[in-house]
């Protein structure tokens, strides 16, 4: 029994980086047809310094995601939240506050274009690769 349950842990390129994690949930709910949300998405080109305030807005953009899952009853809700969850554990969203000098040169979440939910999965994995480069 240990064999055949240790073997289907997935391998993955990102095995390093703490948001593995994060990235295979991504890949799970990418395909969803149930979640029709627009969702302010952050850009993938964003500089460097403002990649935290970034990586936090995918994150707080999840939790709608995760409220609209709820709603509908989607067939993905339990990746979603695991996305959620693995991402507050991660970066401390909660309660880490930013210093004021890097978030007042980084835009706010609300700022940001919506995008419908493709396009901003799309954009989060991107984000997240950089993250673990």
């Amino acid at each position: 029994v240990f064999f055949c349950s240790s073997a289907y842990v997935p391998k993955t390129a990102a095995g390093h980086c703490k948001w593995a994690e994060v990235l295979k949930d991504l890949e799970q709910i990418k395909m969803s047809k149930d979640i029709d949300v627009s969702l302010y998405t952050a850009n993938t080109d964003e500089d460097v310094k403002c990649q935290e305030p970034v990586i936090r807005c995918f994150f707080l953009e999840m939790k709608v995601i995760l409220q609209e899952c709820h709603i509908k009853n989607c067939s993905k809700t339990q990746d979603v939240f695991n996305v959620w969850k693995n991402g507050n554990a991660f970066a401390s969203l909660e309660n880490n506050k930013l210093n004021s000098t890097t978030s007042a040169k980084c835009k706010e979440c609300e700022e940001y274009d919506e995008k419908n939910f493709t396009e901003f999965i799309q954009s989060f994995v991107k984000v997240i690769q950089k993250a673990c480069k």
